[in-house]
């Protein structure tokens, strides 16, 4: 199936109903947002995806706007991006807060990185080579001058990639404040920090049943 026409424009107020077949409707905002139906690789379960960096700017729009008022209540004094499609999330959320800049997180090592800020990254939707997390220790000044701490992905699914930046965040010397995402995914991530995580909109996993998908957080 093509994503091509998804993420593009806000969708009708109605409410689809399960079982669901290519796409699954969640309210951003006020408004609407249709997301597709990706099939994991056993077949059997299936995600609904949200990738920010092929949204219209009218969607990235809401979207930021939303994850700014969240920031609002938590008043960070530094935002931390996650890769990859974290990052311009990060970037918008930082300027709306007030702060004059944001830290990025990388996948990529620079020669001069250190081991020591880095930690293993694994993804639902990314399979394959394992990777790591980086911090670039040229940026840990502003780590350890921080006091409210937030960390802004596009998706938190397992919650394997927020814990990987929560140990990049230890070894630097600090821990979170909060995490802010687009999408929460699942319930697989709840009871794992001691944080609270915080989305626009959540989205179950989805089991297949005759005649599509049907919800099976």
């Amino acid at each position: 199936m093509s994503t091509l026409s998804f993420w593009q424009n806000f969708a009708p107020e109605a409410e689809l109903k399960a079982p669901y077949t290519d796409r699954y409707r969640v309210q951003l905002g006020q408004h609407r947002l249709d997301l597709p139906l990706r099939p994991l690789p056993s077949g059997e379960r299936a995600v609904a995806s949200l990738l920010v960096n092929q949204t219209s700017f009218q969607v990235a729009d809401a979207l930021c706007a939303c994850l700014s008022n969240l920031a609002a209540k938590i008043q960070p004094d530094l935002v931390v991006g996650m890769p990859t499609l974290g990052l311009s999330l990060a970037a918008y959320v930082a300027k709306n807060s007030g702060l004059e800049r944001y830290v990025p997180l990388s996948t990529s090592r620079k020669f001069w990185y250190d081991e020591k800020l880095s930690a293993p990254l694994s993804s639902i939707t990314s399979p394959g080579t394992p990777k790591r997390l980086y911090l670039d220790p040229n940026l840990l000044p502003l780590i350890q001058a921080a006091k409210r701490i937030i960390i802004v992905d596009d998706v938190i699914s397992t919650g394997t990639s927020l814990s990987a930046s929560v140990d990049v965040l230890s070894a630097a010397g600090a821990a979170p404040h909060a995490a802010l995402c687009a999408m929460t995914q699942s319930n697989c991530w709840k009871n794992r920090f001691s944080f609270p995580v915080l989305s626009c909109f959540s989205s179950p996993l989805f089991r297949r049943v005759d005649n599509g998908w049907v919800a099976d957080f």
